[in-house]
Order: structure tokens, then C-alpha cells, then sequence
């Protein structure tokens, strides 16, 4: 199972919130599930920071991440520990 969660800081927040957006059996299924997310918030027109990623269920490192100031999208290379950039589909 993966599951595809959802970080926001708030302003004068000193932690930030966290949101289960799903869990699927499949990772492709919790990647298009993050990306609806952060269309939604793009389009809310919030000025507060975002960030979105899909793990393992339970994982303590994603397999997918994006944020709200960035269009960038990164995956982590485990044999070499370093994020790579991907590229999302064209909407």
C-alpha cells in the first residue's frame, strides 16, 4: 500500500499540518492522487507553503515529492540517496 500525503505550514503556525489524502494499492494511484491535491491548492490561491508526497505505508522516505512553489517533482534514487528530478505529465 502507498499513501499519498499532504503538508501545509500555515502562518504563524510553528508546526505544520499534515493530511492522510489517501492510501492505494498502487503507487501510480497515490502519485495522480498527490498531483490532484496540489492542483487544488494551487487553484484555492493560497499563499501559505505546500508539499505533497507519496511513501510506502508507514515509510519514513518518499518515493515522490512536490511542492507549491516549485512545478518540479523529485523521486529519491536509493542506491545513491540523491533526489531526481521527473517530469510530471503535461496538463
Amino acid at each position: 500500500m502507498f499513501e499519498a500525503v499532504e503538508f501545509i505550514e500555515l502562518r504563524h503556525q510553528p508546526e505544520p499540518t499534515e493530511r492522510l489524502v489517501g492510501e492505494f494499492p498502487d503507487e501510480m494511484d497515490a502519485v495522480a492522487a498527490a498531483r490532484s491535491a496540489k492542483a487544488d491548492f494551487m487553484a484555492a490561491g493560497s499563499n501559505d507553503y505546500a508539499w505533497w508526497m507519496v511513501r510506502k505505508s508507514g515509510a519514513r522516505l518518499a518515493q515522490f515529492i512536490a511542492d507549491s512553489k516549485s512545478d518540479k517533482e523529485f523521486v529519491l534514487d536509493l542506491t545513491t540517496g540523491q533526489l531526481v528530478e521527473v517530469r510530471s505529465p503535461a496538463t
